[in-house]
């Protein structure tokens, strides 16, 4: 046994200090990224904010939605291939969509029979799992680069310098980075596993940016600002779930509680999940997520427009013209968390 005292911080640890800009206008910060991946050498140009591959957000409607503002989804990996064939035969599509996976045999075998139908279509590809320090993770990830050796690849979920460090080393172009922040996870309650979300992004960026690698933030997010603070921190790309929730594009069942329209939204190691994919939580685990049921929020353009607007709005704060700058301008200040909860909407 080891601790480490080194101070790790979350999101509502911290506030971005403004600086002196130049800038007139939020209009004049650009929020777009141009990348070229380190392994597939594949060209990507964006908005670096990535649906996440949950139940209710990872849609093939989201996906289409997205898209037209140059937004990326990971779509959920229990689609069947026929529908993941023709989602992906879609002109102009696949260049702003994973194809999500895990990294069990009939996992890869599906990948492999809907690459075979639409080849180059699928650019990117996600690969998923709860625990990213596993020998079989690492085998698989060797073994999917090797015998795809095109495919931008994006795999986690990871923590640490050193692991982000191996999976790189290993073949991954985007090393995905949280464990137990998200809003419907439960892995730090029930496994007393974990990582403050913002000091893992930062470490994790220090270590892929030095290997010529990227990292996408994955989880943790529950506003604008939140998104902000993850790209300060040296995040390249922000994945979201909740965020993204509850929308007409999450093709979720409604449901009417004391007058109020209410969709479901859950964690994919949630009982609930696991009864809809799985036929229950198998006698050896526990469920390490949870269910919640959120307001309807209509279409997910006013919701883009608020997170995008916010991310311009600290740009702007920092003087950063594009959002490439933003890590280069960003100064946290350390906050008590009820300082930020009490003075961080005035």
């Amino acid at each position: 046994m080891r601790i480490e005292e080194d101070l790790k911080l979350d999101f509502t640890d911290v506030l971005i200090r403004p600086k002196r800009s130049t800038l007139i206008s939020r209009s004049e910060v650009d929020i777009r990224r141009e990348f070229t991946f380190h392994h597939s050498g594949r060209k990507y140009s964006g908005i670096p904010i990535i649906a996440a591959n949950m139940d209710y957000v990872g849609t093939v409607e989201m996906a289409r939605a997205l898209a037209k503002h140059q937004l990326s989804t990971a779509l959920l990996k229990h689609y069947d291939e026929e529908t993941l064939v023709a989602f992906f035969q879609e002109q102009g599509i696949s260049q702003r969509t994973f194809y999500s996976m895990g990294i069990a045999k009939d996992d890869y075998a599906k990948f492999c029979r809907v690459f075979d139908r639409v080849g180059d279509a699928v650019e990117l590809v996600c690969v998923d799992v709860a625990n990213g320090y596993t020998k079989s993770f690492v085998d698989f990830i060797h073994k999917l680069r090797n015998t795809h050796p095109k495919i931008t690849l994006m795999a986690g979920n990871v923590v640490t310098g050193e692991m982000t460090e191996e999976l790189i080393l290993g073949g991954v172009d985007i090393v995905k980075v949280g464990i137990g922040p998200g809003s419907v996870c439960t892995t730090r309650k029930m496994a007393g596993v974990g990582y403050p979300q913002l000091s893992a992004i930062i470490e994790c960026a220090d270590a892929a940016h030095g290997l010529g690698g990227l990292i996408c933030a994955d989880g943790g997010c529950t506003s604008p600002g939140d998104l902000a603070k993850a790209f300060g921190g040296g995040a390249d790309f922000v994945m979201l779930g909740g965020m993204l929730a509850g929308h007409d594009e999450c093709s979720s069942e409604f449901i009417e509680k004391n007058g109020v329209r209410k969709v479901p939204f859950y964690g994919m190691s949630s009982r609930t999940a696991m009864d809809k994919h799985a036929g229950g939580v198998a006698n050896y685990r526990a469920s390490e997520g949870k269910a919640v049921l959120l307001d309807y929020r209509g279409s997910v353009e006013n919701t883009l427009q608020d997170i995008l607007g916010g991310i311009r709005s600290a740009c702007t704060y920092v003087g950063a013209r594009r959002l490439k700058e933003l890590s280069k301008r960003t100064t946290f200040i350390r906050v008590s968390r009820q300082t930020n909860d009490v003075f961080g909407d005035s």
